[in-house]
């Protein structure tokens, strides 16, 4: 064909219906009208051949076709991203996005710290935090979206491969009290304790909450034998509750220093006991690595991160994509033309 069949704008409408579920709430999410957005799909359909949705049902549902078309269409855009940000980097850090990802505790208690720095050192760099589930942020890693991503649960399987997965730092857990709980005049506490505690936890199907219980499990805390009390769906809430006087908690330290500082809430030792996690750096070593990802990787994470930490990995990967991005460009002289 001369000529494709499509064009960037017509591929961006058809995700917009698959993410949305209908070509209303796609039109209102691109700022253009419904018939536009039909119009386009419309011709889009005729220079295929082939239809992409199925009209029947109240939700937009795509057809085989259309969900082949959507598969390459996201790479499509997610390179045409990609160039775009390549070409902002010839401005040499005067521009340009860095898109850092993060699960949940990472992303409220840990990466504004960092972007904060960052800022300070690069202002006219715009920079995003997507805060999502691990699986998710790990997900939009993998395909681009994202230039890099600090979290704390597990990362599916089918991903190992293509994804750069380093140890990046320890995150203790702690058990917290209200500060006037009986058991906050002792120095330490004993496991057994824990048993007679009224708990105040996540939702029982949270990732944080299943991280957290795979690691005191690890310490030999059952935590099935946990009274829980109260079910909250956010660390800022079983805090407040923690500090009413509700119940105990275990949370990460991150995420109470500045309770601890003002004296609101007591973190209690368990005799024995050191409840860690590990929290992993993940990026996709086969994605162009921008000039502002590159700054922050080499000036920002090295602060935070657990002693010890091997930085050298990012600039080792990232030679080794550039001569593979090389490889790819320039043919070898043995080749045919």
């Amino acid at each position: 064909m001369s000529d494709l069949p499509f064009t960037l704008d017509q591929l961006r409408i058809l995700k917009a219906i698959a993410l949305e579920g209908s070509f209303k709430r796609a039109a209102d999410s691109l700022y253009v009208s419904q018939p536009a957005v039909s119009l386009q799909v419309q011709n889009l359909e005729r220079q295929l051949d082939v239809p992409l949705f199925d009209r029947g049902g109240r939700r937009a549902q795509l057809t085989e076709a259309g969900h082949l078309l959507l598969s390459y269409g996201e790479k499509i855009l997610s390179l045409c991203q990609e160039t775009c940000r390549a070409i902002e980097d010839l401005q040499n850090l005067q521009g340009g996005t860095l898109i850092v990802g993060a699960s949940q505790t990472t992303g409220t208690y840990l990466l504004p710290k960092m972007i904060g720095m960052f800022r300070q050192k690069y202002p006219d760099v715009a920079v995003q935090l997507h805060v999502h589930s691990t699986r998710r942020t790990a997900w939009s890693v993998a395909n681009g979206q994202v230039d890099l991503a600090i979290i704390g649960g597990e990362i599916p399987g089918e991903l190992a491969e293509s994804l750069e997965i380093i140890p990046y730092a320890e995150d203790e857990l702690v058990l917290i009290l209200p500060v006037f709980h009986p058991l906050t005049k002792l120095e330490t506490i004993q496991k057994d304790d824990l048993y007679k505690l009224q708990f105040i936890a996540l939702d029982s199907q949270s990732t944080i909450r299943k991280v957290i219980d795979q690691v005191l499990a690890r310490c030999e805390i059952d935590t099935r034998r946990f009274k829980i009390e109260m079910e909250l769906n956010s660390i800022e809430a079983i805090k407040n509750a923690v500090q009413s006087g509700l119940g105990a908690a275990f949370v990460s330290t991150s995420a109470i220093a500045k309770e601890l500082q003002m004296g609101v809430l007591h973190c209690a030792p368990i005799e024995g006991v050191v409840v860690k996690r590990t929290l992993w750096l993940i990026f996709n070593p086969n994605r162009y690595r921008s000039k502002a990802a590159e700054a922050f990787s080499q000036e920002i994470l090295p602060q935070f991160a657990t002693p010890g930490w091997n930085h050298n990995v990012l600039k080792l990967t990232q030679k080794n994509l550039m001569v593979n991005t090389l490889d790819a460009v320039i043919p070898n002289s043995t080749d045919e033309d």
